[in-house]
């Protein structure tokens, strides 16, 4: 495990994250990941920061509203199968962790876990949260939202970022 700059590894992660990354949230024993693809990286009120987007009709949604923190790993090896499943089958449903055959290791800034995976990794501290509001979306984009089941954008905090080479 090496310590990274998260803004020196930026648009490599955001490049990986289009294509998919996974999100894990924990809320006491619930566990669950989910593909990503939508993220972005920066600096906001003088702190590094995350925003992920969750939609309120995912299982993800109601354990990161019981938690104040997540993390996302970008993997740096092929995973396409397991992001598949994680972005198509529901947590309520399967334990993905094990259906895809993904250990966890602890997070060493957060409770949350990350997943053992070669590649870049952030813990999160969720600092703000906020509901879209289909009102101040612009028209060009109301498109990605046929079922008008817009996201909630969290900011997180990146308090820890690094990669991993080898599996932990």
């Amino acid at each position: 495990m090496q310590q990274v700059d998260y803004m020196a590894i930026a648009d490599e992660a955001m490049s990986q994250i289009r294509k998919g990354a996974f999100l894990t949230v924990q809320a006491g024993d619930d566990l669950n990941v989910m593909t990503i693809g939508w993220a972005s990286l920066g600096h906001i009120w003088g702190r590094p920061i995350m925003t992920i987007l969750v939609r309120k009709s995912r299982h993800t949604f109601k354990i990161i509203e019981k938690t104040d923190e997540f993390t996302v790993s970008v993997p740096s090896v092929d995973m396409s199968e397991q992001l598949a499943f994680c972005g198509s089958e529901s947590g309520r449903d399967h334990d993905k962790f094990k259906k895809c055959s993904m250990e966890i290791f602890p997070g060493k800034k957060v409770r949350t876990p990350v997943i053992n995976v070669p590649g870049t990794h952030f813990e999160c501290k969720i600092v703000y949260k906020s509901p879209m509001d289909p009102g101040n979306l612009v028209e060009s984009y109301k498109h990605l939202y046929p079922q008008k089941d817009y996201h909630t954008i969290y900011y997180g905090e990146i308090v820890n970022s690094f990669a991993m080479i080898d599996e932990v």
